[in-house]
């Protein structure tokens, strides 16, 4: 007998935790299953073919929202070509709607629901054995004329014709011990350049109206004991990273200080560890104890969703947003841990200016990432029971994505993606790690530059291609021409300043500064004086320093922008400093950036007439984002 396991994930470098806890869990009939894992990057005619080829006798399938559409097109070809192979799944995505799952999915035979590592094991026993289905708690499968097993008889050519038939639910799984789980991860060979995904609890003490988790009202934990042991074995390995799974890591003090203790204890300087946790429930202790962990070794994801008290409210969610903003902070303070805060659009109560506010909000904290999704209408949830109460339209096919609510119209979750777009290329990135400080001096609203930002790309037709991060550079800087000054790019640059034309006159910028004539030029798109041109023209000189450096905090580049300095003539500084090759370089700006941890700038850095040079050390580099060491020299 053999029984394959598939998993399709989202990426490369990411594991199915599910796969290798049931392949674990399958007892006396582990030698029988194996494991396939692929990507939703895979074409699906090659997953097909794959499978075909290992000639299963049971073939299963690990759901979630991101591979569902894989798994129920390669299993409808896949029952054309194997008719007599059962295929079953399980997972998030099919514990719920069970009956119309199946119902729609013909050549499926049948869904473990929920917890699936005892199920899997008897569902093996089955197969081998030939006992009845009926037996099995926590499954839904189709009764055929004999009642003890699935039914085969689809049509090859016409799966989709056979929707009926009986549908047989048993009774529900019992939550599992998760002390009894054996380890799962008994080998290594495959994970040497992948995310391990860990889990020391399950469920959540929360009601979050949009998630899952919520559903699961049995929290509990895995003995820390077994958890220290897999974890120093994991460390042991140096794996990369360890990504917990658990939705609140630390809603149990107790559990949290133990093994963040071990963690910091057993530190093997490489491995590093990924929390989901909310930050208002972090106390003192915890708080001084991460505060002297190396950089590096934890990052903390923070729930933040909305700041908007109405929708707090209306989500169920327990947060205590200025206890939030004080944790944040104070885990910022000591610049040793990397830092995540999220925040959905979509939710009840929320607007497209409440939204803006909420995004300022957070964007004013400046994690290290601040990642903006949209409402997904989970099934099973609350929010998809009460999606029609709130005039929630989303999209029918996973991720079953918010489209508009009573709140917000579809032109403004257009507008919003525009700022998701450019919230993750040049602040997620973190490629323009200066500049973005610098823009929060010249506008006033973060959620308005990149929704201003987004719009120029979509009025430029820049969505849709891929731009080097040069282009990226030179397109923020057209960007910045046109709000500054109305004009474009090539205009400002004639007059931007550098210690050869940092004292133009006016007639020197009405002369010569744009090369067209007064048709072509818009008199009207400037409205205001020559000393506000001249400080805008400041502005986008200090800006077009500004990527310079960011381009060279995080490598040497090999190619340089075209409004770069020419520093051929900086030789002797090139060699007075740069004796290390592509491990150091010197570039020379007429302005002193603020380093990257001032979370605020009170004001914008002084124009000094004179170059000063900064040294980027590339053999220095911040073990939290990889930035190269900066120093200013004379």
């Amino acid at each position: 007998m053999n029984i394959l396991l598939t998993a399709i994930n989202a990426k490369y470098i990411h594991s199915n935790l599910a796969v290798y806890s049931l392949r674990a869990c399958a007892g006396e009939y582990r030698d029988a299953v194996e494991l396939a894992e692929y990507t939703i990057n895979n074409q699906k005619d090659y997953i097909l073919e794959e499978l075909y080829k290992r000639k299963p006798d049971v073939l299963c399938f690990s759901c979630y929202i991101w591979n569902i559409d894989y798994v129920t097109d390669i299993a409808r070809e896949y029952k054309k070509l194997c008719p007599s192979v059962p295929i079953w799944v399980g997972g998030p995505e099919v514990s719920y709607e069970v009956e119309a799952f199946l119902r729609e999915n013909p050549y499926i035979d049948g869904v473990m629901i929920g917890e699936g590592e005892d199920t899997f094991r008897e569902l093996c026993g089955y197969y081998a054995h030939k006992r009845k289905l009926s037996d099995i708690a926590g499954i839904a499968f189709r009764k055929n004329s004999t009642g003890n097993s699935t039914s085969n008889s689809t049509s090859v050519n016409n799966i989709g014709g056979n929707k009926a038939g009986e549908i047989v639910f048993t009774s529900p799984r019992p939550i599992k011990n998760m002390s009894e789980i054996p380890f799962c991860y008994d080998t290594l060979d495959d994970f040497s350049n992948r995310i391990i995904y860990y889990e020391s609890s399950r469920g959540c003490p929360f009601s979050c109206s949009y998630c899952l988790s919520s559903v699961d009202k049995t929290l509990r934990f895995r003995d820390t004991e077994i958890v220290k042991r897999e974890l120093k074995f994991f460390i042991d390995q140096k794996v990369p990273q360890i990504k917990f799974v658990d939705r609140t890591f630390n809603c149990n003090h107790a559990h949290a200080m133990e093994l963040w203790r071990f963690i910091k204890a057993n530190d093997n300087g490489v491995t590093n560890f990924h929390f989901e946790i909310s930050a208002d429930l972090l106390n003192q202790e915890e708080l001084e104890l991460i505060s002297d962990m190396r950089p590096g070794l934890i990052q903390l994801e923070i729930g933040v969703q909305s700041t908007n008290e109405v929708t707090i409210k209306e989500i169920h969610r327990t947060m205590k947003l200025e206890r939030l903003k004080e944790v944040v902070r104070l885990i910022q303070s000591g610049n040793n841990i990397h830092e995540h805060l999220d925040l959905i659009a979509g939710l009840p109560y929320e607007d497209y200016d409440s939204f803006g506010r909420s995004f300022d909000e957070i964007y004013e904290l400046k994690p290290n990432q601040l990642q903006l999704g949209f409402l997904k209408v989970l099934k099973g949830s609350y929010m998809f029971e009460h999606a029609a109460e709130y005039g929630i339209v989303y999209h029918d096919k996973p991720p079953y994505e918010v489209m508009s609510t009573k709140w917000l119209s579809f032109d403004d979750v257009i507008k919003i993606k525009r700022v998701e777009d450019m919230l993750e290329v040049y602040y997620n990135s973190g490629q323009f790690e200066i500049t973005m400080k610098l823009m929060e001096c010249i506008f006033d609203s973060a959620f308005e530059f990149f929704q201003e930002l987004g719009d120029f790309y979509e009025a430029n037709g820049y969505f849709g291609m891929s731009h080097s991060r040069i282009r990226r550079c030179e397109i923020l800087l057209e960007f910045l021409a046109l709000y500054l000054h109305g004009c474009d790019s090539d205009a400002i640059t004639s007059v931007g300043l550098s210690e050869n034309h940092g004292d133009r006159d006016n007639t020197d910028f009405d002369e010569n500064a744009i090369d067209r004539d007064n048709t072509d030029f818009d008199e009207n798109a400037i409205d205001r004086d020559n000393t506000d041109f001249d400080e805008n023209a400041q502005l986008y000189n200090m800006i077009q320093e500004s990527l310079i450096f960011d381009l060279y905090y995080r490598e040497n580049c090999k190619s340089r922008p075209v409004w770069a300095t020419d520093i051929g003539s900086f030789k002797h500084m090139t060699h007075a400093y740069c004796k290390n090759g592509k491990l150091s370089h010197v570039e020379p700006f007429h302005y002193i950036f603020p380093d990257k941890h001032t979370r605020k700038l009170d004001e914008l850095p002084k124009y000094h007439k004179e170059p000063v040079w900064a040294l980027f050390h590339y053999d220095m580099r911040d073990p939290l984002d990889h930035q190269a060491l900066v120093e200013y020299i004379e």
